[in-house]
């Protein structure tokens, strides 16, 4: 997607359940900052659900678009930011379950090396992980 000094670079925004299972996928080129991305991954965001984001997420911007769509932020304040916003440390313990996803994710090679030059290619590949890493998660382990 994007070149650096290091070579091709990607960033793969997710959104996931509370079950760790992705929603909704994106990527962008690896010099982009997240809150560019963010409104494309808040819609179809349920009413009354809680937004939980790291501290990338924390922008005047994204916290008017949750709570646009009816949704409840629970994103940590960025150490510079001048007016400081309530959250809960109790449920942003829950953003581990994205962690996690991406950590299941980067169990496939291909994803983990980034062997395609195409983000199209990478992006589908990525999709394809995630529909294995759902059908784990609903398979019968009797």
């Amino acid at each position: 997607m994007g070149r650096s000094r290091g070579g091709l670079t990607t960033k793969i925004h997710a959104r996931v359940d509370a079950q760790g299972r992705p929603v909704q996928l994106l990527i962008s080129p690896g010099n982009d900052h997240d809150v560019a991305h963010a409104e494309p991954l808040l819609e179809g965001i349920e009413h009354g659900a809680v937004v939980i984001a790291d501290k990338g997420y924390d922008a005047d911007g994204v916290r008017a678009c949750i709570r646009h769509h009816g949704a409840i932020p629970n994103i940590p304040n960025r150490s510079n930011r001048k007016t400081k916003f309530r959250w809960k440390k109790a449920i942003y313990r829950q953003r581990n379950h994205v962690e996690r996803f991406f950590n299941k994710l980067k169990q496939f090679r291909r994803v983990a090396t980034r062997y395609d030059k195409l983000g199209a290619n990478f992006f589908a590949f990525v999709k394809l992980a995630s529909m294995r890493i759902w059908l784990r998660s609903i398979e019968s382990t009797a």
